[in-house]
């Protein structure tokens, strides 16, 4: 067999997947077939006319080492009505290759196998990454003015730099700045009630980027994150659908989304959130399809007689239409050790999981941005375990959900949190370094107060985050600007982060201009976004699709969360903070739509998307193929007997329906593709006539 890669050069185990090479099998005249339904070991045949009965298939706890690749299992005979009435029973494929189909979905192991595929995925990155650089490096230095909150996180990232900390300045310091004048700073701690990571990286570009007195320094870092969340959303996508093409979808709509350009052209603290939030759910999906291929190979490496998986021994489709369910699904008594009938049980521990610690490494950083990073601690850490709980069970464990509970969610609160925390506590290595940071001294001038026996240090660091966490929930100042947490869907109330009049400006002539910097996503495809919820909400729900709730999860870790804090005075470009994953939703329902009208007859995921996978085998029919025979196998739930159904069909599913989704994707990317070009002077400070600006202005609450 030969080893497939799935994206990103990931091990997708030893299968021949999609097949290749595969002999056919030689079906029996229409009529004179047998209806067979073997038990495992046994021979049960159950003739219904005239005809060779083939023998029974071993089971999986006895199937030969030289066993053929799973892959033959599906194959796809060629035939006339004239061929042998002989009809060879092939053997079950390999444990390990059984329960990889059970735990991942054809598309998702056959994904990467082929280099063309590889290729074009790399290629179109690369591509999209260009478009990303010059929608976001092109004239990134106007305007020359500190806008919107710049006025705090560049002032404090190139402080920070100096000094460890960062200062306060004179009264109104940023005409000086602007100019020029960049050491005006007191030496003194200025109390912040944000964290330092992202100032860290302002402050890295103001350095790498040719200096304070650049306007370009100030945001470059900001871009440099933006090029590469582009990057990072394409293949996130690539690996959460199983498609090059709609990951490079999800990575192209990303690339022009404004809210999206806008913060990467701003030096705003936001951005960044949403960049760790990403890498942290990138490493958690390859976590899950490393963790589900160990636990694969650990269950097969047993090779025990397991009571919770039944037969599911994959033959070639039966030749009448009939529908039985297989005789001898009592169980067996095991004829392994205790230990082994434990594995099954309880299902094997994973072993160490090094991408769950890079995606906890990650997520203690988005805390160190923001502290509304812990939401997407607490979201992606369930997730991550209802995955591995899932899992358990559409392998055939007993009692999954415990064994998940014990093995897996266990394991991953105290691996993932305490990573976290430890993170989020080093990135503040400069406070705990500076003896001038701003309350850096409080435990030492309040002896006797706070937690007295923690040391001094920590003691000052935990007051300090009482007074933030005081700050943040008592802010309740009014400004023109802010936005009830409920319209940010929809992207109701932007904000505007730099507005003003231009006069005498060649691009509008004897007209005023209006140059501006507008928080505001793209419209289509932000309303498009928050209908895909709602459909994704319900499908996901009604399919099981373990995908529809990861697309949702960035939405309910970065969006919910603010509905507790309506009262506070807060802001639409919060929601750049959970972008990705409305672009992640939207490309979803394109898939969803792609993978209903499929026209790949020889295997599809069933009506639970996966999570109990209905796999359908084309076979020739009564007529030497003219009708083929499509038999689903579904199995049962809680490793009960599974149920085979072969039915007639005269006709194969017709191709139009799916060309028109392909159709409807590409009619919706171009849309936003224009409306983002349409969009972009007030995403990047361009000049433009005041009537154009007052023709984007399509709601009165974007004035």
């Amino acid at each position: 067999m030969s080893p497939v890669t799935d994206s990103g050069g990931q091990w997708a185990g030893e299968m021949n997947w999609p097949p290749t090479g595969a002999t056919p099998a030689v079906l029996p005249p229409a009529g004179n077939g047998p209806t067979v339904s073997p038990r495992a070991g046994t021979e049960s045949p159950t003739p219904t006319s005239t005809g060779t009965v083939p023998p029974a298939g071993p089971s999986l706890a006895t199937a030969p080492a030289a066993a053929p690749d799973v892959a033959q299992t599906f194959t796809v005979a060629q035939t006339s009505a004239a061929a042998s009435p002989v009809l060879p029973v092939q053997p079950a494929p390999p444990l390990h290759d059984q329960l990889l189909l059970r735990l991942f979905s054809a598309r998702a192991l056959a994904l990467g196998s082929q280099r063309h595929d590889r290729l074009i995925g790399w290629i179109g990155v690369a591509l999209l990454a260009v478009v990303a650089a010059l929608i976001r490096l092109v004239r990134l230095g106007e305007p020359h003015e500190l806008v919107f909150d710049e006025t705090y996180y560049v002032k404090d990232g190139w402080t920070l730099w100096n000094l460890g900390f960062e200062a306060r300045w004179p009264e109104d310091p940023n005409p000086a700045f602007e100019s020029g004048d960049v050491y005006s700073y007191i030496s003194e701690p200025a109390f912040v009630v944000h964290p330092q990571v992202a100032k860290w990286l302002i402050g890295l570009g103001i350095h790498l980027g040719g200096g304070p007195t650049d306007a370009f320094a100030w945001r470059i870092a900001n871009a440099v994150v933006g090029i590469l969340a582009v990057v990072l959303m394409a293949r996130i996508a690539r690996r959460l659908f199983s498609s090059t093409a709609m990951g490079l979808v999800a990575g192209g709509l990303m690339a022009v989304d404004g809210t999206a350009i806008v913060h990467s052209r701003t030096g705003l603290l936001d951005q960044y959130l949403m960049f760790f939030a990403l890498v942290a759910f990138g490493c958690l999906l390859i976590d899950r399809d490393h963790a589900q291929r160990r636990l694969a190979a650990r269950l097969a490496d047993a090779r025990v007689v397991e009571p919770a998986l039944p037969d599911r021994v994959v033959e070639p489709a039966l030749t009448s239409a009939s529908v039985e369910t297989p005789a001898g699904h009592e169980s067996q008594e095991p004829a392994a050790s205790s230990l082994h009938n434990a594995l099954w049980m309880y299902g094997p521990g994973l072993g160490f999981r090094p991408w769950r610690l890079a995606a906890a490494v990650s997520l203690g950083l988005a805390i160190g941005v923001k502290w509304s990073g812990l939401y997407f601690l607490a979201g992606f850490g369930l997730m991550t375990v209802l995955w591995d709980v899932t899992a358990r069970r559409r392998a055939g464990i007993q009692r999954w959900f415990l064994g998940g509970l014990a093995k897996d969610g266990v394991r991953a609160f105290l691996f993932m949190v305490p990573t976290a925390v430890a993170v989020y506590v080093g990135s503040w290595w400069s406070w705990f370094a500076t003896p001038g940071a701003y309350g850096r001294q409080w435990a030492a001038d309040n002896p006797g107060q706070g937690i007295t026996w923690l040391p001094e240090a920590l003691r000052s660091f935990l007051h300090y985050h009482h007074d933030m966490w005081n700050f943040h929930t008592s802010l309740e100042a009014e400004h023109p600007y802010a936005a009830n947490p409920l319209g940010w869907i929809i992207q109701w109330r932007p904000t505007s982060f730099f507005w003003e009049r231009v006069t005498n400006h060649e691009a509008c002539g004897p007209e005023q201009c209006a140059q501006a910097i507008t928080s505001l996503g793209n419209p289509i495809l932000w309303w498009l976004g928050a209908a895909s919820i709602l459909l994704v909400a319900v499908l996901g729900i009604w399919r099981r699709d373990w995908r529809g709730l990861a697309v949702l999860s960035g939405i309910i870790a970065g969006w919910l969360p603010w509905m507790a804090y309506m009262h506070r005075t807060v802001f639409t470009f919060y929601s750049i903070a959970f972008a990705p994953w409305v672009i992640l939703t939207l490309t979803f329902v394109g898939v969803l739509g792609l993978e209903v009208f499929d026209d790949d007859p020889a295997v599809e995921p069933g009506r639970h998307g996966g999570e109990e996978a209905a796999y359908r085998v084309v076979e020739p029919g009564r007529h030497g193929g003219e009708e083929p025979a499509y038999r689903v196998v579904e199995p049962g739930s809680h490793g009960l007997p599974s149920v085979e159904t072969t039915v007639q069909a005269t006709v194969p599913s017709p191709r139009w329906p799916r060309r028109l989704v392909i159709v409807a994707i590409a009619v919706v990317v171009t849309l936003i593709v224009v409306v983002s070009a349409m969009f972009y002077p007030i995403w990047s400070a361009i000049p433009i006539p005041f009537s154009q600006w007052q023709g984007l202005m399509w709601l009165p609450s974007w004035i």
